[in-house]
């Protein structure tokens, strides 16, 4: 088992790169609805993204299992 700075160090810029690309989707969502109307459509998935956000968020996890949690609520838009 890694120790928490290798842990750290194995996976941060992965884990960055993949907010990062988070990010990117939501400014270009941004920008569509910017260049169509103004409007967009109520599309489930981005509330489930953004209420993954915020599972991901919550300094509350120390003992539960955030990727369970995810799959779990990621099953809400089926």
């Amino acid at each position: 088992m890694l120790s928490p700075k290798q842990t750290l160090d194995t996976y941060y810029l992965e884990a960055r790169r993949d907010l990062l690309e988070v990010a990117a989707l939501l400014d270009r969502y941004d920008e569509a609805v910017k260049n169509s109307d103004g409007s967009a459509a109520k599309d489930r998935r981005l509330v489930v993204l953004r209420e993954a956000m915020e599972i991901l968020a919550s300094p509350d996890h120390a003992n539960s299992d955030r990727t369970k949690q995810l799959l779990e609520h990621f099953s809400s838009i089926s």
